[in-house]
């Protein structure tokens, strides 16, 4: 059977629970791999050709189980509604209702930060999450900025939007970079390696050995900021479902 980049295939008889993958060709890849997209709720098989989608589907047969295990141990959806708390800088955040219909804002209080919104049930989130994009995109903006100058390179157009997994992208031949709302829940070291990430693919779009060393010149060590969007990332994507 052919199958095609952004298929979505359904296994059933496999586990208690029918599985959906989703299968998707990159060039760059070097082999058939598996990752589970914990906010969508299914697998991604990615190949690096199309005629190879199909071993990446017998993979996934043979995973079966081990997809099933990673898929339930997702987190459980947590909503932007009063009393709950979230992360703003790695740190945790009060939500609190006002009343009115007043905009989302930070305050400082005796028992640690708290976000205020007004607004009821959709319209509360609503407010919440545009307050996290502002910051993010604060935050986001200055760190962009600074690697821009390490590197001696001009300035780029910036956007704040939520994708379903990844935290950023940037296209070098119109000078954009794009970056996921998310990543502002994320300790400032993680934010600042999200930043140099999309700024060091100006110079090099691939993810080489050159590459990677753009990003060690601009913040050290990487890989422990990468480790926590790995074990991290998952929690992150399930706020606001």
């Amino acid at each position: 059977m052919a199958y095609q980049h952004g298929q979505r295939l359904r296994l059933d008889g496999l586990t208690a629970e029918p599985l959906t993958l989703r299968l998707s060709v990159n060039r760059r890849a070097r082999r058939v791999s598996i990752r589970i997209d914990a906010r969508a709720g299914e697998a991604v098989v990615t190949a690096p050709s199309e005629r190879r989608l199909s071993d990446g589907v017998a993979f996934a047969r043979q995973k079966a189980i081990w997809i099933s295990e990673r898929l339930a141990a997702r987190p459980a959806a947590s909503p932007l509604a009063p009393g709950q708390t979230i992360l703003l800088h790695g740190r945790p955040v009060r939500l609190e209702a006002t009343g009115g219909a007043g905009a989302a804002r930070l305050v400082q209080t005796d028992q640690g930060p708290v976000i205020l919104s007004g607004g009821e049930g959709e319209a509360y989130a609503r407010r919440v999450e545009n307050l996290m994009k502002r910051l993010a995109r604060q935050a986001l903006t200055e760190r962009t900025d600074v690697h821009l100058k390490a590197l001696g390179q001009r300035p780029v157009r910036l956007s704040i939007a939520d994708a379903r997994s990844r935290w950023g992208s940037c296209s070098p031949h119109n000078r954009t970079i794009r970056y996921s709302w998310r990543v502002v829940m994320a300790p400032p070291a993680v934010l600042d390696y999200l930043a140099a990430h999309e700024v060091a693919h100006l110079v090099h779009a691939d993810h080489s050995p050159a590459y990677w060393s753009v990003v060690q010149r601009l913040i050290g060590d990487h890989r422990p900021h990468r480790r926590w969007l790995r074990d991290h990332g998952a929690a992150l994507h399930a706020v606001g479902r």
